[in-house]
């Protein structure tokens, strides 16, 4: 059971455990009248154990460490490993305490002018056989600080693993050669993109026919054909910038919380699809 309190809802194990730690400073008729439970209620929840199990504590310490941005399936296959439990078991736990994975906000994507168009080549086949065989790329906005920046990535559809990237103050097609030339990439290879005008200019266009490298473009407004990279860049929103509810960061931290972001996603965010594994203990283990 939950209540509604302060705009949200409220465990009765949450609501005493509060009151508990308040009302050393405030009187508990205070507290509940501010977050609008009645306080017989209070009382009657009270005597209640609300005592955490060692698997509650156990589940409620991997949430914690990955930020609540884990669901259910993912924290069960990491307590799998070292005790046998239920995945419902799990998701129950998770409903009761509230450490639900958050919702993340879609983005809605705006193409840009087409000059040196090609076709969608990649056609929705989001999986590869080996490591730069497919590649999808992708530039997002960064305004949580006190000026507006860019992140251009490059991900390989192979294991999912960030293989490039670039951060600049424009979104311009100097940001996306940066983040292409960061790359030594096999003859053949696939890279995909939206219709951005970045993606059709003739130095993009250039810049591909030098390395051999096979362009593929998502169809006019349609992002879904492009979901990979564009599942990333909401993670990483979601993740890091819009969890913690702060704007107005400095530039040189905003560069930071990216890098950071990006090697954890690389080197140890799990992925359902990979066998629970990071992008790197994938390609490592299949190599």
């Amino acid at each position: 059971k939950k209540v509604q309190g302060v705009g949200k809802e409220v465990s009765p194990s949450y609501f005493v455990s509060l009151v508990e730690n308040l009302k050393g400073t405030y009187q508990v008729k205070e507290i509940c009248q501010a977050l609008q439970v009645p306080i017989s209620t209070y009382y009657r929840w009270k005597k209640k154990d609300f005592t955490r199990t060692t698997v509650e504590n156990k589940v409620g310490k991997l949430c914690k460490t990955y930020r609540y941005t884990y669901g259910y399936r993912k924290i069960a296959a990491l307590m799998k490993q070292e005790e046998t439990i239920g995945i419902n078991q799990v998701q129950r736990i998770m409903q009761k305490h509230s450490w639900q994975c958050q919702v993340k906000v879609k983005k809605k994507n705006r193409p840009g002018s087409a000059y040196y168009q090609t076709g969608n080549h990649l056609k929705r086949c989001f999986k590869a056989t080996r490591p730069l065989e497919k590649l999808t790329t992708d530039i997002t906005y960064l305004y949580f600080g006190n000026c507006r920046l860019y992140l251009s990535s490059i991900m390989d559809l192979y294991n999912g693993e960030i293989v490039a990237y670039s951060i600049g103050e424009k979104q311009d097609t100097a940001l996306v050669l940066d983040t292409l030339n960061r790359l030594d990439l096999p003859k053949g290879s696939l890279l995909h993109s939206d219709q951005g005008s970045v993606y059709t200019s003739y130095e993009y266009y250039q810049c591909c026919q030098k390395k051999n490298v096979i362009r593929s473009m998502s169809r006019k407004g349609t992002p879904a054909d492009n979901a990979p990279i564009e599942c990333f860049h909401s993670s990483l929103k979601c993740e890091t910038f819009y969890l913690n509810k702060a704007y107005k960061y400095a530039k040189s931290i905003v560069i930071q919380i990216v890098k950071d972001y990006i090697k954890y996603y690389n080197e140890k965010r799990i992925q359902q699809k990979l066998g629970y594994q990071s992008p790197v203990n994938f390609r490592k283990q299949a190599a």
